[in-house]
């Protein structure tokens, strides 16, 4: 797997739950953030691409939660892509780095499957495939 975007973030108070971790769902958070900052990395912009009729929507996750974020921590999001068909996958991984042992550590790993809707059909985006292009794992 070779990561072609990766963006740090930080856990704010109000995500955490009374456990004192990240409420799981903010992870999702995380992710689609991440996405969206890839996209304009892109040169896309989510919302322009809604105004023109093009929608990419997620149709399934697969989720794996490793080690519990926890108020201020810092972390890493790393993403890379991969098309087939219609689909485009994003396996997105967020790394927390540990100190007392000198390493990273994965801390949260997902797989998106996203499809496009244009003009309120499933269909492929010229768009979305010429922003992937160069960014796309074969």
């Amino acid at each position: 797997m070779k990561y072609v975007f990766e963006t740090e973030m930080e856990v704010r108070d109000y995500e955490c739950d009374i456990e004192g971790i990240v409420n799981n769902a903010n992870y999702l958070h995380y992710a689609e953030h991440t996405r969206h900052l890839f996209l304009q990395k892109c040169g896309l912009s989510f919302a322009e691409m809604h105004r023109r009729g093009i929608d990419a929507v997620v149709a399934r996750m697969k989720l794996e939660y490793k080690i519990p974020l926890q108020c201020d921590d810092k972390f890493i999001s790393r993403l890379w892509i991969e098309k087939d068909g219609f689909k485009y996958i994003f396996h997105q991984d967020f790394f927390k780095f540990f100190p007392e042992e000198q390493r990273e550590k994965m801390i949260f790993r997902a797989n998106v499957m996203l499809v496009c809707i244009v003009n309120g059909r499933l269909a492929e985006s010229t768009e979305y495939d010429e922003a992937f292009k160069p960014y796309i794992n074969e």
